[in-house]
């Protein structure tokens, strides 16, 4: 368990992660080499690469990202991405998404709008 020093840094430097995963989907381009090696810098800093992403399960992924202790926040971000990425590359990783926002909408106990209509939306682009 982490104490709360190192659990706020940890957060910090999970939430910086996820802006630059972010950053990188949210301008439309060819994915090249250089960029796909940029993304797998990032994607290593989390534990995991494009291709153990690609082999994740489900809930091999959410388990993974739990083992990293993703708030519920960072969750949502981390759909968010896979969700963004899935239209800008060759890879889908829309059930993982999906699948990240379900998690979240049962286990946070808590129901978001937001979260439902992103679900809604990426159901309906399947």
């Amino acid at each position: 368990m982490l104490n709360k020093g190192l659990r706020d840094q940890e957060s910090i430097r999970i939430d910086n992660l996820l802006k630059k995963l972010i950053s990188l989907v949210y301008v439309p381009k060819f994915w090249n080499l250089e960029d796909l090696l940029y993304l797998e810098n990032e994607l290593k800093d989390l534990g995991m690469n494009i291709e153990s992403l690609t082999e994740f399960s489900e809930a091999e992924l959410i388990i993974h990202l739990e083992r990293l202790h993703f708030d519920w926040n960072q969750l949502e971000q981390f759909a968010d991405f896979l969700v963004k990425s899935s239209k800008e590359n060759a890879f889908d990783f829309s059930e993982k998404a999906i699948a990240i926002y379900n998690y979240i909408q049962q286990e946070s106990r808590t129901f978001s709008f937001e979260i439902f209509n992103k679900l809604a939306a990426v159901k309906a682009n399947l």
